[in-house]
């Protein structure tokens, strides 16, 4: 989000807690979430794909819902007026383009009218389709249909990652829209929000298999998944702890404002203060192969950590705050990740939210398939599996590089360490209890060590090749 999209959201939900009504709440938080991921969506040189990109976001959510809600929620009478309100916004985007103005909502004109009518009959098609499906033989209640939607979304978070793939997209894309494919690149396929929506619908598919999934309207859902704070940056909400707060009275305006303008001042000074000063000498490709003495490639590593923290933090502060205003509280994702002794505390605090769905829908479940198998591994190589995996998951969860893949082992394998020295250490910390002084040197020491492991495996982060991401290790250590 730009400062300027910041300060309209802030605005807007000022207005909100001051005018809004407890009945039309939901359909308020609706239809600004709707126009905002359309006007948040950037420019592509593919005709019409900043239209198209958001209307897919809202399409993979309303037929996740379908799947994933009670059947006797999926009624066309309780669900008819979201639908309306839905498609007729999406009509009333496709409008704009007759208004004889420049593009307001969407960054480009939309497309014609006829094929935005096209696509949601499709849609409609689709939804009647899956709710008519007898999948007495088939297969196709119960947990199927949940895993083969789960499957797809995996599939285009792979699609989009992966640069080859996304560029042979992208050239797909330009020869269906008539332009030439020559030109074709994977940044021609931003599909801004997907990762984190991608979760939030993983998510509810996943707990609906697992029979833990609230039932809830498809306003609600719609609602959160694509909740305009946290759509683009986190964090990462579960739709239990997210519709409690949905269903609940808005408290008073004057209860939240404080709060709420706090969080948000922190915030944009984190984001656009700190993390923007930052940039400007913080580890790049370009800096890290002119820097040629150790005491400058420091600086450029510490300032990348900060920055990377600042910026991520403070857009998840903004998130908070926001919400705030609207009447939803959004977890916390970081809590002074660099003073914490060790790197299992670091990620207890770091991206709290990403964490924990890794830990609830990967990493637990890995643990107990290997500890239940019919030949049980030794507890260390189930830990060195398990943590290695998971965190080579969460690099291929920021991009399909080897760079990407190299993080994720340098924490994996960190985490494993630091696991069996714990394991190693515990009775000789134990007698630090009775000496504060010698615990106290203990942790600065040990928060010290996992500041700088951390700092330089955010080498491996910032760069686009292992090659000089070696160079930079190598100019670090006086060579």
């Amino acid at each position: 989000m730009t400062l300027s999209s910041i300060l309209v959201f802030a605005a807007a939900g000022l207005l909100f807690r001051l005018v809004a009504r407890e009945r039309f709440r939901g359909w308020l938080l609706l239809i600004a979430s709707v126009l905002a991921i359309y006007w948040l969506q950037p420019l592509s040189p593919i005709r019409n794909l900043d239209f198209w990109l958001p209307t897919a976001t809202l399409a993979l959510v309303v037929l996740s819902w379908w799947i994933s809600a009670p059947q006797d929620k999926r009624s066309w009478r309780q669900n008819a007026g979201t639908l309306g309100v839905l498609f007729g916004l999406v009509l009333a985007i496709g409008l704009t383009r007759f208004m004889g103005l420049e593009p307001f909502i969407t960054a480009s004109l939309s497309p014609p009218l006829g094929q935005i009518a096209l696509a949601l009959l499709v849609l409609v098609l689709l939804g009647l389709l899956l709710t008519k499906l007898p999948g007495r033989h088939l297969r196709l209640k119960g947990t199927f249909l949940p895993g083969l939607a789960i499957f797809v979304l995996i599939g285009l978070f792979v699609l989009l990652k992966l640069p080859s793939m996304t560029a042979l997209a992208a050239a797909g894309l330009r020869a269906l829209m008539g332009q030439s494919t020559d030109l074709a690149k994977a940044s021609d396929l931003s599909w801004l929000g997907f990762s984190y929506v991608a979760f939030r619908l993983i998510h509810t598919l996943r707990d609906r298999q697992t029979g833990r999934l609230p039932a809830v309207s498809l306003q609600e859902y719609l609602i959160y998944a694509i909740f305009f704070p946290s759509f683009t940056a986190g964090p990462i909400d579960r739709l239990d702890r997210f519709i409690k707060d949905l269903r609940h009275p808005l408290a008073p305006p004057v209860a939240d404002f404080t709060a709420a303008g706090t969080r948000l001042a922190l915030g944009l000074f984190k984001k656009f203060v700190l993390a923007d000063s930052l940039a400007l000498i913080a580890l790049n490709a370009t800096n890290a192969a002119q820097v040629r003495s150790a005491g400058w490639m420091w600086l450029l590593v510490y300032a990348y950590a900060l920055q990377i923290f600042f910026d991520f933090s403070g857009y998840t502060d903004i998130a908070i705050g926001l919400g705030r205003l609207l009447g939803i509280r959004l977890p916390e994702n970081f809590n002074a990740p660099y003073l914490k002794p060790n790197l299992t505390q670091f990620w207890n605090n770091w991206h709290m939210t990403l964490t924990q769905w890794f830990r609830a829908y990967f990493f637990n479940p890995l643990t107990r398939a290997l500890r239940s198998a019919k030949k049980p591994l030794a507890q260390p190589l189930v830990i060195l599996i398990t943590q290695v995996s998971t965190f080579v998951l969460i690099g291929l969860w920021h991009g399909i590089t080897l760079n990407f893949v190299l993080w994720g082992l340098w924490h994996g394998l960190g985490l494993f360490v630091q696991n069996r020295w714990s394991d190693w250490i515990k009775p000789q910390t134990a007698r630090l209890e009775g000496r504060p002084f010698l615990k106290g040197t203990a942790t600065a020491l040990g928060t010290l060590l996992t500041f700088h492991y951390v700092a330089l495996g955010w080498v491996w982060f910032a760069l686009p090749s292992p090659q000089l991401s070696w160079q930079v290790l190598e100019r670090l250590l006086g060579r």
